[in-house]
């Protein structure tokens, strides 16, 4: 069991479980054509980048507070390069993701490839150290880390 996969496990075990308790990588998505909310397609797309984030707006300009708290957390920790894919932009996205991922909501966010949920997972992950850990695993060293050494300094 991969990394993130143990931290979803101990946040809760719908976050990386789909239907019938399959793992989400053989959890029975809808849609098999090639349009942006198939299987296909949001495989891409999760695949495309090592970090990524389905949300609601822009990282400039989020439109709900859960997907303007993703983008804090990423921002305080330094996290600038990454994908963004609004999903008030294509409903059939909006769809296709939460059925890919058989999360109800969005925000999700995913790093490596691998689902880690939305706003409430990443938060805790943030308070618990887990992300930091997380990210050094995708060779992204969390700013935070730089802060602490600054304040060690003083």
């Amino acid at each position: 069991m991969s990394g993130l996969m143990r931290v979803a496990w101990r946040l809760g075990a719908a976050a990386v479980r789909g239907r019938g308790g399959r793992p989400l990588s053989q959890a029975a998505g809808e849609g098999s054509g090639g349009g942006s909310g198939s299987r296909e397609a949001i495989e891409r797309l999760v695949r495309e980048h090592p970090v990524v984030v389905f949300m609601k707006g822009s990282p400039e300009q989020p439109l709900c507070g859960f997907s303007n708290a993703v983008v804090q957390i990423l921002r305080l920790h330094g996290v600038e390069d990454y994908r963004a894919h609004d999903v008030l932009q294509d409903p059939d996205l909006r769809q296709g993701i939460k059925n890919y991922s058989n999360w109800p909501t969005i925000p999700q966010v995913y790093l490596n490839g691998e689902f880690v949920g939305g706003c409430d997972i990443l938060l805790q992950m943030h308070q618990n150290g887990d992300l930091v850990e997380e990210l050094k695993k995708l060779g992204i060293r969390s700013a935070l880390l730089d802060a602490e050494k600054d304040q060690d300094k003083k």
